[in-house]
């Protein structure tokens, strides 16, 4: 089973594919980020996330899609921006067809650390050990699509 893992962004969008052939043998197909730049229209950054996610679909095939579930207590327009990039990735998505799984960021992190309130190195370094890479994989937003993916191969029944 291919899962593509998405840390949803407007500035930077992480995403990493896995190769699921059970809960403990999880291999790193690729990951990577894309990146659209604050002074292009918000329309344009949309529509590059959409174009860029789309080459990845393409290329990798996924069976799903683990996404970081968003959740804010206060609104402000960085997190209006934010929402606007999780919308065009949903439907870039549902577009495809590909089912679609989303995850709350505590929950990630107990999936691979076990302490729903671990730091952005402790994921790297999980991912970095489950996946038995040489390197940790960075930059942190791809580290965390690649915890995602890995959340979601864990919840599998």
């Amino acid at each position: 089973m291919i899962i593509l893992g998405i840390d949803p962004g407007l500035s930077v969008t992480g995403w990493g594919v896995t190769e699921a052939f059970s809960r403990d043998k999880i291999n790193l197909i690729e990951y990577g980020c894309i990146k659209t730049a604050h002074s292009i229209p918000l329309g344009q950054r949309l529509r590059s996330i959409n174009m860029e996610l789309q080459l990845v679909i393409d290329k990798y095939r996924p069976d799903a899609v683990a996404i970081e579930e968003l959740f804010f207590f206060k609104i402000s327009k960085g997190t209006m921006s934010l929402w606007q990039a999780r919308g065009a990735i949903v439907l870039t998505i549902s577009l495809n067809k590909i089912p679609l799984f989303e995850y709350n960021p505590k929950l990630v992190k107990i999936a691979l650390t076990g302490y729903g309130s671990s730091d952005k190195y402790q994921i790297q370094y999980m991912v970095k050990t489950l996946l038995k890479l040489k390197n940790m994989p960075t930059p942190d937003d791809a580290a965390d699509a690649l915890a995602i993916a890995m959340c979601h191969i864990n919840s599998i029944k």
